[in-house]
């Protein structure tokens, strides 16, 4: 990462997605965990995993790539769906896909042009809750920190109804190996009413365990380009 990128910062402050929390801290911890110790331990682990899994994941040749995208594409939208009647009349938060994450882009416009609200995730306060703006095709975005486009500061703030978290890791039983920085987390946590919350990541990331802490929220459901790995798709 350039230190031009690391320096630049829109007008809005702290605007960015969370996605390099860990790189601004890599020794982050949960301080309310209850062995200070043991979760120094789980970080370091963490760290060392994430990177393993996010240089496998660059290392993805393009048309795998591609065809990993679409097929998730077409999942998630099956899931929307089975389960929310397509989300029409709903808020949809997405992400911008950055350092190999799978590209959902086309699936939100799609979504937005069959009446789904879509937003996407930003930090506005450090260890505070994400904001959520609304996002349309015809959003002029902003360069926030570490050059990641982001909606403008006059895009309208919305609560999502839907949120999709990205993650490097995910296990079986429903928990994300995510970027460090607890901003997901953080945000499920208060958000109200709860986001429906949804994992977006590759069948070769899972992991048998990730030692949740207290602060680990287990998401509703998992999902990858061999379709749901976690979670029901109805009630």
């Amino acid at each position: 990462m350039s230190d031009e990128s690391k320096s630049f910062r829109c007008q809005s402050g702290f605007s960015s997605p969370p996605c390099y929390a860990a790189e601004v801290a890599p020794d982050y911890f949960d301080p309310l965990a209850t062995d200070p110790a043991q979760a120094r331990d789980v970080a370091r682990w963490r760290k060392v995993e994430r990177t393993r899994l996010r240089d496998a994941r660059l290392a993805m040749p393009v048309t795998e790539r591609k065809e990993t995208d679409a097929a998730l594409a077409g999942h998630l939208r099956q899931v929307l769906q089975d389960r929310f009647d397509g989300a029409r009349g709903m808020v949809f938060s997405a992400y911008w896909p950055i350092k190999g994450e799978p590209d959902l882009r086309p699936l939100m416009t799609e979504l937005h042009e069959d009446g789904v609200t879509v937003a996407l995730p930003l930090v506005e306060a450090k260890a505070a809750p994400l904001t959520f703006r609304r996002w349309t095709p015809e959003t002029r975005m902003v360069r926030g920190d570490w050059n990641i486009p982001v909606p403008p500061p006059d895009a309208h703030v919305v609560t999502p109804d839907i949120a999709l978290a990205p993650l490097i890791g995910w296990t079986p039983d429903g928990y994300r190996l995510g970027y460090g920085g607890g901003y997901f987390d953080r945000t499920l946590a208060e958000l109200t009413p709860n986001p429906f919350a949804i994992g977006i990541g590759i069948k070769t990331a899972q992991l048998a365990i990730i030692y949740p802490q207290p602060h680990d929220i287990r998401l509703d459901l998992i999902l990858t380009e061999a379709g749901v790995m976690f979670g029901r798709v109805s009630d």
